[in-house]
């Protein structure tokens, strides 16, 4: 056996065995009972074409395949990290961003309540107090 030949095999295997992988991924993302299954997936989806891209460039000897495949992969993270933000920020309800957004209001009211305090105390209470009402 030559080393052509165990070349040759070994990257039909490899590309066999990404194949295989490519299909079971997509059966994963079509089925996913869950949105995070299927972003896992399309992540996974990422890192097989990176596979396949980077198998080609070794059997075609063309470095720039590389360069590809090293581009892909950060695309591939970017959109992952949009899609797990998205998934997070989707488990909000109605009520979760009602009551945050109560909460950052009374926060604001203290703090220009303690504001007026301070403007009032620095002129010597010849300030409006935005509590009291008008002098």
């Amino acid at each position: 056996m030559s080393v052509q030949t165990i070349f040759d095999f070994s990257v039909t295997l490899a590309l066999a065995i990404l194949s295989l992988s490519f299909f079971v991924t997509i059966y994963r993302i079509i089925k996913g009972p869950t949105l995070p299954d299927r972003i896992l997936g399309l992540d996974m989806l990422v890192g097989i074409a990176i596979g396949f891209i980077a198998v080609v460039g070794i059997k075609t000897g063309y470095a720039l395949y590389i360069d590809v495949a090293i581009a892909l992969g950060l695309v591939g993270f970017l959109a992952t990290v949009a899609f797990a933000r998205f998934v997070l920020s989707r488990g909000k309800t109605e009520d979760d961003i009602l009551a945050e957004a109560r909460l950052a209001a009374s926060e604001a009211r203290r703090e220009v309540r303690a504001a007026a305090k301070a403007v009032a105390k620095a002129n010597d209470g010849t300030a409006r107090n935005p509590e009291q009402g008008e002098r």
